[in-house]
């Protein structure tokens, strides 16, 4: 998988921060928008949010509009003085701005133990970061002088959210005291070259040359390249494939969403009709279509047979090279692996939406400038994305949380190795057993941890 390059980092990283959370005129000041209302074309949906009960008495609950932004604050009635932001992942391309609470049972979690939370709708939909990073920020601030200024501040964001995390933690050094990014885009825009590397593989396979994609590419040409692979009657789950245009294929696609791993068969057939899904053509900024950032220029895939695919495939280029590289933040920016303070994350073991690859690319970042230390990582034995249990979302918040507070780092899985990776058991050690013998979501997909 490309990474961007390294030379002159410490250089781009200070230009980052140097930016500090200024956004680029007219986006997130709004121009002659009122601050308390949406930017011209969006509304607001936000129902009031019914008060949880803490401990037998009500949570007191804020809602509002912030710098073009809808929000939701929740404070229980102890409140220990400390803040909990929620970063919502990607909300489409709509111009309805909406705002929900943490999910896996977080959201009473966090009250019950004296926290409180504030989620921002994001003042942009689409795939913006930016507007991620911004918004939550300017939430966080608006915190102090609607309730008080909190003694610490943590992020936590799912998909989108997680990518929003990684560059939070990052754009604005020490501000949170930690991080817990959920089945995030760690990895940033290698998650665009990886639906690149499918669409591209795929054809290359089937001998048939259709990027850029046209009209009738979903409908006429992605079923004629399933048909040629002999995947276009495999059911979700299944692991025998015929073709062996196929099994190479789904071979490639398992190496490049992080290696061979328990379930990964079964996770291709799980996602591979989706996985076509993702290359219609699109234009239009970044957050509209962040493919324009991918490319495959460097890719080398494994195995390289039956087909030469490294010889034949069509090789694409940025077709926004500038964005692609910039080190500022812009609609989808680059994560330099410089957390700062501690981060834990989960991430499931089959999921091909945000692939498992995205923590080994931020593994990687994070080794690079020395942070390992501040990093642990978990994998969970499911395969849609972003599927926790309630009980493994909390049990990796209450481990952040004691890391942060008493220093106690956390015990986490092993990314570097993948023989580790390939084991039979591996992700057994925090993934929720009893949602397994429940048979909830996609966990029959794996055998019983032992």
């Amino acid at each position: 998988m490309q990474r961007r390059p390294r030379r002159f980092l410490v250089l781009l990283t200070g230009l980052v921060l140097a930016a500090g959370g200024l956004a680029p005129p007219g986006v997130a000041s709004g121009g002659s928008t009122p601050d308390d209302q949406p930017l011209p074309g969006y509304t607001i949906v936000n129902p009031p949010l019914p008060p949880a009960t803490v401990h037998g008495r009500p949570s007191r609950v804020l809602q509002g509009v912030h710098r073009h932004a809808a929000y939701d604050i929740e404070v229980p009635p102890q409140w220990n003085g400390e803040l909990v932001m929620w970063a919502h992942g990607y909300a489409g391309q709509g111009k309805v701005l909406t705002v929900a609470p943490p999910p896996f049972g977080l959201r009473q979690r966090l009250l019950d133990q004296g926290y409180a939370w504030a989620a921002s709708s994001y003042y942009a939909n689409g795939y913006d970061v930016r507007a991620g990073v911004l918004s939550t920020h300017a939430l966080a601030l608006r915190f102090g002088s609607l309730v008080r200024r909190p003694h610490r501040t943590f992020i936590i964001g799912a998909s989108m959210g997680g990518h929003i995390t990684g560059r939070s933690l990052e754009q604005y050094p020490r501000f949170y005291a930690g991080g817990l990014p959920m089945c995030g885009v760690m990895g940033d825009n290698s998650l665009f070259d990886f639906f690149l590397d499918y669409h591209l593989v795929a054809q290359g396979l089937a001998g048939i040359r259709a990027y850029p994609p046209g009209q009738d590419y979903l409908s006429v040409t992605v079923p004629k390249i399933q048909r040629t692979l002999g995947i276009d009657t495999l059911p979700p789950g299944a692991t025998d494939i015929a073709n062996p245009l196929g099994r190479q294929l789904r071979a490639i696609t398992v190496n490049r969403s992080g290696g061979q791993r328990p379930g990964a068969d079964r996770a291709f057939s799980f996602w591979q009709n989706f996985l076509f899904s993702q290359g219609g053509p699109a234009e239009g900024t970044v957050a509209e279509d962040p493919g324009q950032l991918a490319t495959n220029l460097r890719a080398r895939y494994v195995p390289n047979t039956p087909v030469d695919i490294n010889r034949t495939v069509q090789r694409v280029r940025p077709e926004n090279v500038r964005a692609r590289y910039s080190p500022f933040l812009t609609q989808s920016p680059q994560i330099f692996g410089v957390p700062n303070v501690p981060v834990l994350s989960l991430h499931n073991l089959g999921d091909l939406f945000v692939p498992f690859s995205m923590e080994r690319a931020y593994l990687a970042d994070v080794s690079r400038h020395g942070q390992s230390k501040l990093l642990v990582q978990r994998a969970i034995r499911s395969t849609q994305h972003c599927e926790f249990s309630a009980a493994e979302a909390g049990a990796a918040w209450d481990d952040l949380s004691r890391w942060v507070h008493r220093g106690q780092r956390p015990a986490g899985d092993d990314l570097r190795n993948p023989q580790v990776i390939a084991a039979a058991d591996y992700g057994c050690r925090f993934s929720d057993r009893d949602a397994h013998a429940a048979g909830s979501g996609t966990r029959r997909l794996y055998a019983p941890c032992p």
